[in-house]
């Protein structure tokens, strides 16, 4: 499938903070714009109405279609690199999940349920229905849910450097990550980050990264400036306050596996081997490799091995 380059719709939504809750505005032109001009190579911004939000996504090349899932602190614009690289083989689509980037804000809907199914219905639209998956961080949890729930939609799913849902550790007291509590609270993460969206982001960044420098300065900026306009952190926080459900929906497929082939990435010093050891059970396909040079952000911090082994695991 070929992606020609429009011109941007003008009027998408977006979120502000009435309170500790998110209402619907618009996007204005001079942020499209902004877009614009970080596009990849042959690249297309675009909006569609899908499962009653109002999505953003941008695409490239032809071929197979590969749909690119962002997680937390990030937008679409995490996989430009990788989009000019697999575009050559692959029709690559990035969206912005709910609440994020340009996509709609919504006061509720961050559960990994409701994020599977504003998938599925992007891949009716872009796709006639059926796409290779490639999900990192918060969009690896969502695709995994996508995968248990509608496998029909998936050819081959790919997991970057994820837990899957009810698997985390969020007991700081017992070598948890700290951020896990953070996050969920509510409302005071907004409160704490309100004016420093740019410097906790760059932080959190930092200390997920095993290349402190793989994210540039230049990519946080853009991250930062979705993060930081009205409604920006709750909805990323929203992701966070969901995981409770999402634990108990992962729960449920107790017994069930995929029967998909499933490509597991970790990064040696971000989840490691944790997330193809709690897929072996899950997956009746499983190809597992690890990032030796990488924490978390294993699409930035080896890109090469990166691209490579997506490329090889879509292609055979």
């Amino acid at each position: 499938m070929k992606i020609e380059r429009r011109e941007f719709l003008i009027g998408a939504s977006r979120a502000a903070i009435a309170g500790p809750a998110l209402t619907v505005t618009s996007v204005s032109t001079a942020s499209e714009n902004a877009v614009d001009a970080l596009l990849p190579k042959g690249g297309a911004s675009r909006f569609a109405e899908v499962g009653g939000v109002r999505l953003h996504y941008v695409g490239a090349g032809s071929g197979p279609v590969v749909i690119l899932l962002h997680g937390w602190p990030q937008t679409w614009f995490a996989w430009r690199a990788t989009m000019e690289r697999l575009s050559v083989r692959f029709t690559v689509v990035a969206p912005d999940l709910r609440g994020v980037g340009l996509s709609e804000r919504t006061p509720t809907g961050y559960d990994k349920r409701t994020i599977a199914a504003d998938i599925r219905a992007l891949i009716a639209h872009v796709a006639g229905g059926r796409a290779h998956v490639v999900g990192h961080d918060m969009g690896g949890k969502a695709a995994y849910m996508l995968a248990h729930l509608h496998p029909e939609t998936i050819d081959k799913l790919v997991l970057v450097d994820c837990l899957i849902p009810g698997t985390e550790n969020m007991d700081a007291l017992r070598g948890g990550a700290w951020h896990y509590g953070f996050h969920m609270a509510p409302q005071v993460p907004e409160m704490l980050t309100e004016g420093r969206e740019r410097e906790y982001i760059a932080a959190q960044i930092r200390a997920w990264s095993y290349r402190k420098n793989a994210v540039g300065e230049a990519a946080i900026s853009e991250f930062a400036r979705h993060y930081a306009s009205p409604g920006g952190m709750t909805a990323g926080f929203g992701y966070y306050r969901a995981l409770p459900d999402d634990a108990r929906l992962a729960a449920s497929f107790e017994g069930r596996r995929l029967d998909m082939p499933v490509l597991a990435i970790g990064g040696r010093h971000g989840v490691g081997t944790k997330l193809a050891d709690a897929l072996r059970p899950r997956a009746a396909r499983l190809t597992a490799v690890i990032a030796e040079e990488s924490g978390h952000f294993v699409a930035d911090e080896a890109p090469d091995f990166f691209c490579e082994q997506v490329e090889r695991f879509l292609s055979t």
